[in-house]
């Protein structure tokens, strides 16, 4: 292990995150955001371009009433060619934020100067040097970012240097080198960045994309020549392939390599904040992201299952409570008796024998035979645990249910459910209209049973999802629909299969219902055998 040098981390996720398509953050989410990556750890956040937008400037605004830990930081470009530093509209805007760092970006590849920049190559570095002494001189931090430097070095290593070291000799409190296209192999940024580190009187930093599959790879290669600071984005989020991913290289760097930072006491945390970020961002969170995703240290086939209950080390490179993630034994037509044993524990049913195992892992293989997965609903898994077993009475009986959709002319349909259900020896007959067939079932059967059961008025579908198993025939497939309902502060997933896409819909609703009720009243367990089996009474 490397161990004991302390590592900066610049997060740049408010920044450089928010370029990848599809994400567009609104002013209060920056801000919960910046809150976050503080909490977390973060030595420098990256907020935006004061000089590009109205909300990155309102941002700044906001952010100055925050008391915060990390270096807030304001990024621009350095001047303009011809223009001189203290007439510059960008260095004013970087001034006027009130960020007490900003980071500004200048050429260090020649035929970007000529062809992007439009000017010569002693303009650049005048322009490099110009804006680094006029920020120094207003008393701020500058962080140099050297765009580009990777490429330039392969094309002209004199110019990449030059440009590292107008920078530095202007009074730049940081250097740091970019793989801006995310095309280098680790072995150039190792020798670039000694190169660097030989040639300026300042600490360097590293600042990779993923567009080659190496951003990882090659800021740990930097900061194992010497690089000080890693820059990068909260699930790699940027443009095109995305920025170094924070949620892989900082657990590489504290638990592979013993670098020391300041969010390195906080990795316990680094799950939660990783689907925070999912959720702000409104992307789906990679199921396999190294350390953070939901399957990093999911166990399927029996075997491993079998292993990972005797000793976590057979199949899992760390504990997964180090970054805050859960191990997770999935059960499938792949489980064998290790898996259901161990999830059977997970879940709190202790009471399940080697023989009730035998008979629950036969039920599943046959519903996923006919396209069930329970790798994304232990709810239902549970239910079906609980039904197989006959543990379980339900808190309510299915009679029936109908739907009907009447659309007149041009206006929207007009779309009813109803709903017959049975609790106890009373028959329940409700109706109800909604947006579309599923939100009307679903209304429908709250409204049966609601009066009986209060709290289903907390229950929420959070998530609706539906997936064509058999896409050959057609319209006449098997579906697969997911239901993820919430009730502050449990989430759960269910699902149901059917030819037909509501049925399906009808049978995952039931078990949510079902499931919320059961979580809700469920008493701790005793010593004869599983009490929840009389939630039902």
């Amino acid at each position: 292990m490397a161990g004991g040098r302390s590592i900066s981390v610049y997060d740049t996720t408010l920044r450089d995150g928010t370029q990848q398509v599809g994400i567009s953050l609104a002013l209060h989410d920056k801000l919960q955001l910046l809150q976050r990556f503080d909490a977390f750890g973060a030595d420098y956040v990256e907020g935006g371009w004061p000089g590009s937008n109205p909300k990155d400037l309102e941002f700044f605004r906001a952010a100055r009433r925050l008391a915060l830990r990390c270096r807030l930081t304001a990024f621009g470009s350095t001047r303009r060619a011809g223009t001189p530093a203290a007439e510059d509209a960008n260095l004013r805007a970087l001034l006027q934020s009130g960020a007490p760092t900003v980071a500004v970006f200048g050429k260090a590849w020649t035929m970007h100067v000529r062809e992007a920049l439009g000017t010569t190559s002693d303009e650049n570095l005048a322009m490099i040097a110009d804006t680094v002494s006029h920020l120094k001189r207003n008393g701020l931090e500058v962080l140099f970012d050297a765009e580009h430097f990777f490429d330039g070095a392969a094309e002209d290593p004199g110019y990449a240097l030059a440009a590292a070291e107008a920078a530095s000799a202007a009074g730049a409190d940081w250097v740091v080198l970019c793989d801006t296209n995310g095309g280098s192999l680790p072995e150039h940024v190792a020798r670039w960045t000694e190169a660097v580190l030989g040639r300026i009187h300042c600490p360097v930093g590293i600042h990779t994309h993923d567009d080659a599959g190496l951003g990882v790879a090659n800021a740990m290669a930097a900061v194992d020549a010497g690089a000080a600071q890693v820059q990068g984005t909260f699930n790699g989020y940027g443009e095109r392939c995305g920025n170094v991913n924070l949620c892989t290289l900082l657990p590489n760097l504290v638990l592979k390599r013993g670098y020391r930072c300041t969010a390195a006491g906080n990795l316990g945390r680094l799950t939660p904040l990783s689907r925070l970020v999912s959720d702000v961002c409104n992307l789906p969170l990679d199921p396999g992201a190294p350390y953070v995703g939901p399957n990093a240290f999911a166990h399927k086939g029996g075997i491993h299952a079998s292993a990972v209950s005797r000793n976590p080390r057979t199949y899992e490179h760390v504990a997964p409570e180090t970054v805050g993630n859960d191990r997770q034994v999935v059960v499938s037509e792949l489980s064998g008796g290790s898996n259901l044993s161990y999830k059977a524990r997970q879940l709190g049913l202790d009471w399940v024998t080697p023989e009730g195992a035998r008979q629950l892992l036969g039920r599943i293989k046959e519903l996923e035979y006919q396209g069930y997965q329970f790798e994304g609903a232990e709810a239902s898994f549970e239910l079906l645990a609980r039904r197989v077993l006959h543990t379980y009475k339900p808190f309510f009986e299915t009679v029936g249910y109908s739907v009907s959709v009447v659309r007149r002319g041009d206006q929207a349909p007009e779309v009813e459910a109803t709903v017959r259900v049975r609790v106890g020896s009373r028959l329940l007959h409700t109706a109800a209209e909604g947006d579309g067939p599923v939100n009307a079932l679903d209304l429908a059967l709250r409204k049966a049973l609601e009066e009986c059961y209060p709290e289903i008025r907390e229950m929420r579908l959070a998530d609706y999802k539906v997936r064509v198993i058999d896409g050959l025939a057609g319209t006449a497939s098997r579906v697969r629909v997911l239901i993820a309902t919430e009730s502050a502060p449990a989430y759960w997933t269910t699902v149901g299969v059917s030819d037909n896409i509501l049925d399906a819909s009808w049978i995952a609703l039931v078990d949510s219902v079902e499931f919320g009720l059961l979580a809700r009243r469920r008493p701790a367990r005793g010593e004869d055998g599983d009490p929840a089996a009389q939630a039902g009474s």
